[in-house]
């Protein structure tokens, strides 16, 4: 890199950050993208998750793929890395919220959100390639036999995913942006959505937002973390970096103005560090960190010991489950050979003490030895097993802060707490486990679950949200409602981190539309030099899409 000043810069590469950098190189602005994972052609993803350098992200291990599990007290997070952030890795499904949710009592006094957000909501499906998941898998058709049981049967239905579905493994020009994006090939339905798509059907953010904005003159700078981030004397924010891995090179940026986007797993350590450090961001909100929820999820795999059965083909999830209003279950899956989660998994036994879960895995195992022996040794994991997800929108927060531990390894890192034990992340609904168990019935199977529930009773998310949210003021957010920090001009929060209540739904689409809108606010670079940065009514973008 030669250049070292820019109009914006943005820390991380996922939804937030790829729609703000292609939004604000559309306005004029010089922009400047700062990832600390790597860039993936489509033959880098791996062939299975065993492939775990390419899969798994720790670098001090020598894991340099596009998934980490973060273990904390009181949630096990699973979370993206490297260029396009979780669109790597996730199961590329673009769900609505409720109603509830933008009338949550958490936020709906800053904006009527449902109005406001919805021609956001457009741009982002027309932008991520949203479209109806064409096939039914094995597992749909048993989902759909789970919903004509719980007389739910017109609640039932297909995902809509950001896939392209053209002919199976065929390359084609740009179907989406009239030939300004990069060629296509048709998905081949082969699940390996959440190792990586090496087929190039998969609409990540490197195939629209991202490519669109390093085309039209955004830099991306991979295998690189940011350090420290502080206010300038003459104006502006100056960054500190390293490399993320190799040899801890530095280097120094700046710019007019700031977007933090790494997600909540890279946005709040940063922002709870430079809130501690005097020469940092000593004025942030003491609201930061707070507010961290997910989406009330549970997570199973069924296991089937039918050697007949194969889960593994479709997308990643073909299909959703409405049970009721706040609730919903969707089956998931990995592609063939995709088995490294069987060393994490054990009997699904909900319970409040780990005595009483021990005991009562010990016992649903007693019950069907012969199933459970047979599911354990099954040859092709993925094959044979359907992982079932399982969401809510009721909330249930907690706190992050950097501090030591056992799962930080006694160095500072993040750990979470919570004030009233009641409203702590539930691993065990038994809605779900009344679902799941209906599931493996059906199938001749078994619940497993994590070994992390089992025994620690700590929930799992693929959707951790918040710490950085919406407020009236710095006494109940920490940015504004239109994602502009406290007490730091030019600075803003634009990923999961500013999600203020619980969508209940995979949210993807949801931070797309956040972002969406607040790019929307933004004056052109022109105009903020005749008329000073204020900020413009917002409104859709449009340019750029082909015409259904």
């Amino acid at each position: 890199m030669t250049k070292r000043h820019y109009d914006w810069i943005i820390i991380g590469s996922g939804f937030g950050g790829s729609v703000s950098a292609h939004r604000l190189t559309q306005k004029g602005y010089d922009v400047l993208v700062i990832e600390k994972g790597r860039r993936f052609e489509l033959d880098d993803f791996p062939k299975t998750n065993w492939d775990l350098k390419r899969w798994m992200w720790n670098p001090s291990i020598g894991l340099k793929g596009i998934f980490k599990m973060s273990f904390l007290k009181h949630m096990t997070v699973l979370h993206g890395v490297g260029v396009g952030g979780g669109s790597l890795v996730y199961a590329n499904t673009l769900p609505m919220p409720t109603q509830e949710f933008f009338r949550s009592e958490s936020w709906k006094d800053l904006a009527d959100w449902e109005a406001e957000l919805a021609p956001h909501y457009e741009t982002a499906r027309r932008m991520l390639g949203a479209a109806p998941n064409p096939i039914m898998t094995k597992g749909d058709h048993v989902m759909k036999e789970i919903a004509k049981d719980i007389g739910r049967e017109e609640h039932f239905h297909p995902t809509e995913v950001a896939v392209f579905f053209g002919e199976p493994n065929k390359k084609v020009p740009d179907p989406f942006f009239g030939g300004e994006g990069p060629d296509r090939v048709g998905c081949n339905f082969c699940g390996a959505c959440m190792t990586g798509c090496r087929v190039g059907a998969k609409n990540t953010l490197d195939k629209n937002y991202l490519y669109l904005a390093e085309k039209h003159g955004a830099e991306v700078l991979p295998e690189t973390e940011v350090t420290h981030v502080a206010p300038r004397d003459e104006g502006g924010y100056r960054v500190e970096t390293k490399a993320s891995f190799g040899k801890h090179h530095s280097q120094e940026f700046t710019a007019d103005r700031i977007i933090f986007a790494g997600g909540v797993m890279g946005t709040m350590p940063l922002l709870l560090q430079m809130k501690e450090d005097p020469t940092g961001l000593p004025h942030l909100s003491d609201r930061v960190g707070d507010f961290v929820r997910s989406n009330s999820e549970a997570l199973f795999g069924i296991i089937s010991p039918d050697k007949n059965e194969n889960f593994s083909k479709g997308v990643a999830i073909t299909s959703i489950l409405h049970t009721d209003d706040h609730s919903h279950i969707e089956p998931v899956r990995y592609g063939e050979g995709s088995g490294f989660f069987r060393t994490l998994l054990s009997v699904h036994s909900p319970g409040p003490t780990v005595i009483s879960r021990i005991w009562g895995a010990l016992v649903a195992f007693s019950r069907r030895p012969v199933r459970w022996l047979r599911a354990l040794f099954v040859r092709d994991f993925a094959k044979q097993s359907q992982v079932l997800l399982y969401m809510r929108t009721l909330e249930g927060t907690l706190r992050m802060r950097l501090g030591r531990g056992l799962r930080t390894g006694f160095r500072r890192g993040l750990v979470t707490e919570i004030d009233d034990p009641t409203q702590a992340p539930s691993a065990f609904m038994e809605e779900a486990t009344e679902l799941a168990e209906r599931f493996a019935d059906k199938v001749n199977g078994v619940p497993a679950t994590l070994v992390t529930e089992t025994l620690l009773g700590v929930p799992s998310t693929a959707h951790i949200l918040g710490g950085a949210c919406m407020g009236a003021s710095e006494e109940t957010g920490v940015i504004d409602r239109n994602h502009e920090v406290f007490n730091y001009s030019g600075m803003y929060v634009i990923d999961g981190s500013a999600i203020s209540a619980n969508p209940g739904v995979n949210p993807a689409l949801t931070i797309t539309a956040l972002a969406e809108r607040a790019m929307s606010l933004i004056a052109d670079k022109h105009t903020a030099k005749a008329t000073g940065p204020e900020k413009t009514e917002s409104a859709p973008f449009t340019e750029g899409l082909r015409a259904e």
